[in-house]
């Protein structure tokens, strides 16, 4: 193992096109995907696709939403020895309504990510087993991971020798970025997109929002900026790193791409920029496809 992911795991279903939604009513659409999804698992099986050594440490059911996303994950051969499966509560679904603008929106049950700890980072076993590169998924969609309790594991894993990267993930309903502050000390590479940067900042400009995260500790804080590529702020840098052009056919995922191919990319040269150019480059690759993982299994196929 050379990466570890921690996040939330779920069943995708994602449909298209889907635009407004009546009540009362049936609505037809061209196209359906069931795939695995959630910010953890995304990054995860982008890794695996990339070949680097990956562990997933997440939470599902028993149910058959855990086995479709079982037979995925073992087609990348993803290790999952730190995913718990819990009897008692169903594996999380989200059902996706992707417009005909590649803009999805998403029906959300947690399910098992609900139990979801940090107690179920293991640091010292993690590093034991070989791994260089804890990734957190999706923080603010975690809803049992408060920040000072998570800052301590991430300090854990720092003294260990592993990098630490965390992706924001804000959503509407489970946003306290109060919990964020916390953890930032202890990271390497904070991930979000230009609409959570000022969210977050309240600033306006990316560069300013980047800046005023890494004021409160962050090593360094990349900005996705979409088809623009992304904004890097670290040490004595800052830089934009222009997007690939690409067909956009569903942005589901994009931003879970852009991390693992940022981290495969740090784990193979530690160049910033380069990883930025390789997080660009697997951002475009996934919304070259319809769903989440869709395109990282083309090659499988």
């Amino acid at each position: 193992m050379e990466a570890v992911v921690f996040g939330n795991v779920t069943l995708d279903v994602l449909c298209y096109p889907v635009g407004d939604v009546p009540r009362y009513e049936s609505i037809p659409f061209e196209r359906a995907v069931v795939a695995p999804g959630g910010c953890g698992s995304n990054v995860a099986v982008g890794l695996c696709a990339l070949s680097v050594p990956t562990a997933l440490v997440a939470r599902i059911g028993t149910d058959d939403a855990a086995f479709l996303i079982e037979r995925y994950w073992a087609r990348v051969g993803l290790d999952t020895r730190f995913v718990r499966r819990l009897a008692d509560r169903p594996t999380g679904v989200s059902v996706g309504l992707v417009d005909s603008d590649a803009q999805p929106r998403f029906v959300h049950a947690p399910g098992a990510n609900a139990a979801l700890t940090v107690d179920d980072l293991d640091v010292p076993g993690l590093a034991a087993a070989g791994a260089c590169f804890l990734h957190v998924g999706g923080f603010l969609v975690l809803p049992t991971i408060s920040g000072g309790c998570l800052a301590e594991k991430l300090e854990e894993a720092r003294v260990s020798g592993l990098l630490t990267s965390l992706d924001v993930a804000i959503s509407r309903n489970e946003c306290q970025p109060a919990d964020l502050w916390p953890c930032l000390p202890h990271v390497d590479f904070l991930f979000c997109n230009a609409r959570e940067a000022r969210h977050l900042t309240g600033e306006e400009d990316p560069a300013e929002a980047a800046q005023a995260l890494r004021a409160r500790g962050a090593r360094a804080v990349i900005v996705k900026l979409g088809v623009e590529g992304c904004l890097v702020e670290g040490d004595s840098l800052s830089k934009r790193v222009p997007g690939l052009r690409a067909e956009v056919v569903d942005t589901t995922g994009a931003g879970d791409a852009f991390a693992a191919g940022f981290i495969a990319s740090m784990l193979k040269d530690g160049d910033l920029i380069a990883a930025c150019w390789a997080g660009n480059a697997a951002g475009a690759r996934v919304v070259s496809e319809f769903g989440a993982v869709g395109a990282w299994f083309q090659e499988l196929d």
